[in-house]
């Protein structure tokens, strides 16, 4: 889906002030006199599953606060073949070298029904003193984050690699989490496509979780602890 395919979607102006996550985002520190100075429209913007947010080399004219959803940080290698390496979530930022650099990085690519506000880089250009704080840590969260999948998505057998992405697309106290399509499993595991499809049906099976709704899964965070921690 083309940019101005995600816009016909839906789109409206944030009320920036009222948001339900404005402390998990990067307006969190500003006050009320503050939003008098954003002229350029903020949006809302709906995706679906597989709708990319900007591709690399695209000109970085937007950064994007995450409200709902998850989206896939991907960069393509010499040889074709594509890799995820990072994943974002709720309260996170995608483009943020939209403050640094002429074009995107990575693609950004919805992988479950997603909500985010596209914020012009010249709004966060003119409020950046106030923004400092935030966008440093924005930046130390992409980072963690980045590291975070490296660490727990990357080692180990394939088991526990599936057992730890369970544990980490929902909080410990929310039981009930969304995957994706096994293809995007497999590659942001660094497995394929079929031993990534073996390895939920394994899960299953044993119990560590349970498909209530295609791709929609109860989970046993205790079984699943266990699995990632296995010798």
């Amino acid at each position: 889906m083309r940019d101005h395919e995600i816009e016909a979607a839906w789109q409206g102006l944030v009320s920036c002030e009222q948001c339900q996550i404005r402390d998990l985002v990067l307006f969190a520190d500003l006050a009320g006199d503050d939003f008098g100075v954003i002229h350029l429209p903020i949006e809302d913007l709906w995706l679906p599953p597989g709708a990319p947010l900007y591709q690399p080399g695209q000109v970085a004219s937007h950064i994007y606060t995450v409200r709902e959803g998850l989206f896939k940080l991907e960069q393509y290698l010499p040889d074709g073949n594509r890799r995820i390496v990072s994943l974002l979530g709720q309260g996170d930022v995608a483009g943020l070298e939209a403050t640094v650099a002429p074009v995107y990085e990575h693609a950004a690519v919805a992988l479950q029904p997603a909500k985010v506000c596209r914020i012009p880089k010249d709004v966060v250009a003119r409020l950046s003193p106030k923004l400092h704080r935030q966008l440093m840590k924005k930046w130390h969260d992409a980072v963690q984050r980045s590291h975070e999948c490296t660490r727990e998505l990357s080692t180990g057998s394939a088991r526990q690699r599936v057992a730890r992405l369970f544990g980490l697309l929902a909080p410990a106290s929310v039981r009930r989490c969304r995957l994706f399509g096994r293809e995007d499993l497999g590659a942001l595991l660094g497995i394929t496509t079929e031993t990534a499809s073996r390895t939920v049906a394994d899960l299953k099976r044993g119990g560590a979780v349970t498909e209530i709704a295609p791709n929609i899964f109860e989970r046993d965070p205790a079984a699943l602890e266990l699995i990632a921690a296995e010798g």
